[in-house]
């Protein structure tokens, strides 16, 4: 085979090796634009695992490697004049122009081809080759030429980063965190020889121009840098090397190889620096090229299988990338927190590392965050020798409430109310909940009038009735399983008059309907029925209902009020400009398509006087929609009308939407919302463990998890 590789970087240079290794006779070129000895960047790390897949694939190249390696086992956290570290994690850092004479000298040793300083003008002749591989970068030549094909995607990132060395030896990946008067400044530095570290600089733009940094020099951005992070530099120098303030991009290619060409590395796909993983992949993509190639001996099979193997990889490390990038972005949020909650959501940021795991590498830097949470929820003084438990076990009190954990469970009932009158099944599918440990159990959502419910067979809490079972149901729960109980209290609007959810959902009544209403005349569905849009009258009936209910679920004695503003019902049809098309004063912008719910919340929050919380849909998860920005918008309104708790869920505003119903999906919300509105949450989604419970709870991205 003739195989020529566009780029002499470390996954061009590592293909052709192993590719020459592999069969000696093959002809294999690496063609390169620069000189040998030029680099740019500092120094790249690896993981154990990736030391592992090196020594398999070229103990020669992996011994010369592993003598060179700079290694350290902790990770360094300057935060508001503290330094917390956290030890266990295991690095291995390695200069990328060592590195790249390592490889060149391997490549030559076993008779591949490097050329360099030559351009790449025209692929033609260079398609003759039985195989031609891009490895030439983000920038690359290769993807370029088949644009078409490969049809590449990319996003720039809205921080401003430079990639500095110094000439410090630092012993820890280092994170530092540093405000001045131009803003917030952020450093992710590593060790990668025995007298030199990397030393990436990264800031919002606004900041970044406020500095002055967009018309510096690189000797100014140098000094500039120095001057603000001179404690940690301890009087040493920041290096440079064509060292830029650019935008990341990360890309990615829809398919990675088209006929005779491959994509390899950053020509293919990039994962954000902050979880220093570039190199990894790179090399690791030509691992899985080179052994698919062994494997088959059709072209077109080898390519499709080495596709098929990294591609997955791939997008779970780009996703945990951009979990990891879109912290730093929005690091500002977390300012106000302590440091040892700092450092924990941190170092669990991209959700490759855990409650647990952290356990593991590093259980006395995990104690301290539980005494620390343990006191904060208890008020007492922060005894950090004192063994405390996992977050989930810390109480809450919110308003009069105290909770005993952090753990809530929903029912979601059975529609077998008759009319509207909860029965044996709820009490029954509320004490299992209960019997979970559960601090607190939340009833379906219950309907404040006949036509408020969803389903003939749905709950309701709008006569004297329904206050007495539901009062026998409350005490029931409260003795026999030692649990708060809350009650979910909503209309059903738009979504109202169908059948019950075990023949389907949001399938219409056939016979025995009623008429429906919400902000505008949009049905649901398709199928569904058009909804009258509320008038004035009808606005201030509506009111009524929820404060007559309020006051009936004050005398059954529940703990915890809940409103339901979300999935569609109808005060989240006020909220979303895509079921909201009134030309009124609550119609158009959010301030207005916020007066109504708002006038909901003051009359039952009037009437009402334990803790209330409001269930919020935090995003329609559709063009043009209700966001995550509008969600944090309404939090804090809802917090200045009295609400303790926002209850975070995302979709079913619209039936259109396309939700995505990953791991934990809906804690994004809940943070964005606690942290920026400053209210407490109520996190939920796929939340499915007790490790991941405490993940969301030390990390500060939630007060309370509903533990599916």
């Amino acid at each position: 085979m003739k195989a020529v590789v566009v780029g002499g970087g470390p996954a061009g240079l590592y293909f052709a090796l192993l590719a020459k290794k592999a069969n000696p006779s093959d002809q294999v070129t690496v063609i390169e634009r620069n000189p040998p000895d030029a680099t740019f960047g500092w120094g790249v790390v690896f993981s154990e695992e990736t030391l592992g897949a090196l020594r398999d694939a070229d103990f020669e190249s992996y011994d010369e490697i592993s003598t060179s390696f700079a290694r350290w086992n902790a990770i360094d956290i300057y935060f508001r004049n503290s330094r917390i570290r956290s030890r266990g994690h295991v690095f291995t850092g390695i200069s990328r122009k060592v590195l790249l004479n390592i490889l060149q000298r391997r490549a030559r040793q076993l008779g591949v081809d490097l050329v360099f300083g030559q351009e790449i003008g025209d692929l033609a002749s260079l398609r003759e080759a039985d195989l031609l591989v891009g490895a030439d970068g983000i920038n690359g030549r290769v993807r370029q030429a088949y644009a078409e094909v490969f049809r590449p995607t990319q996003v720039v990132h809205p921080t401003k980063y430079v990639w500095f060395g110094t000439n410090l030896a630092l012993d820890a990946f280092t994170f530092i965190f540093r405000r001045n008067q131009d803003g917030l400044f952020q450093v992710h530095a590593y060790p990668f020889d025995a007298r030199t570290s990397t030393f990436i600089v990264e800031c919002g733009e606004e900041t970044w121009r406020r500095a002055g940094l967009d018309q510096a020099s690189e000797r100014d951005s140098i000094a500039y840098c120095e001057e603000l992070f001179g404690e940690e530099l301890n009087s040493r120098r920041l290096l440079s090397n064509r060292s830029l303030w650019v935008n990341f991009v990360t890309l990615r290619a829809e398919t990675w190889h088209h006929e005779n060409v491959v994509l390899l590395g950053d020509a293919a796909h990039t994962a954000h620096f902050s979880i220093g993983s570039g190199t990894k992949l790179a090399m690791e993509d030509a691992i899985a090229l080179v052994d698919a190639l062994r494997r088959h001996g059709q072209l077109e099979a080898a390519l499709t299988d080495y596709e098929m193997d990294r591609q997955p990889v791939v997008e779970r490390f780009q996703a945990a990338a951009l979990e990891s990038s879109r912290y730093f972005e929005d690091v500002s949020r977390y300012e106000r927190f302590d440091p040892q909650p700092f450092a924990f959501n941190l170092l669990t940021r991209s959700g490759r590392i855990s409650y647990v795991n952290l356990t593991l590498r590093d259980p006395a830097f995990v104690r301290s965050v539980d005494a620390w949470y343990a006191a904060a929820a208890t008020g007492s003084a922060n005894g950090a020798g004192r063994l405390a438990p996992p977050p989930m076990f810390a109480p809450l009190r919110l308003g009069e409430l105290r909770l005993a954990n952090r753990v809530t469970a929903a029912i979601t009932g059975e529609d077998t109310a008759r009319n509207g009158s909860p029965d044996e099944g709820h009490l029954r599918q509320l004490l299992s909940a209960a019997e979970t440990g559960a601090a607190m159990v939340l009833t379906e959502m219950t309907a404040v009038s006949p036509d408020g419910r969803v389903t003939s067979g749905s709950t309701g809490l709008y006569t004297g009735e329904h206050a007495e079972v539901w009062g026998r149901i409350v005490a029931a729960v409260h003795e026999r399983a030692g649990a708060r109980i809350a009650l979910s209290l909503g209309h059903a609007g738009r979504r109202g008059s169908m059948r019950p959810r075990r023949e389907g959902i949001d399938r219409p009544l056939r016979q025995g309907g009623w008429t429906v209403r919400s902000a505008s005349p949009i049905a649901y569905t398709p199928h569904g029925q058009v909804p009258r849009a509320m008038d004035d009258g009808e606005m201030r009936k509506v009111i009524r209902q929820f404060t007559e209910a309020a006051e009936l679920a004050g005398g059954g004695g529940f703990d915890l009020l809940e409103l339901n503003l979300a999935h569609g019902y109808l005060l989240a049809s006020f909220l979303s400009p895509l079921s909201n098309q009134r030309t009124d004063e609550y119609g158009g912008s959010l301030a207005n398509r916020m007066r109504f719910p708002l006038a909901v919340v003051d009359a039952v929050r009037s009437r009402w006087k334990g803790p209330l919380a409001v269930k919020l849909s935090a995003s329609d998860w559709m063009p043009a929609g209700f966001s995550l920005d509008d969600a944090v918008t309404v939090a804090a309104a809802l917090k200045q009308h009295g609400c303790n708790l926002i209850h975070a869920v995302m979709g079913q505003n619209v039936a259109e939407a396309r939700p995505d119903y990953g791991r934990m999906f809906g804690v994004p919300a809940a943070d964005r919302v606690r942290n920026e509105a400053e209210i407490p949450t109520l996190a939920t989604g796929n939340i499915t463990t007790t490790d991941e419970v405490n993940t969301i709870l030390a990390a500060g991205r939630a007060d309370l998890c509903l533990l599916d």
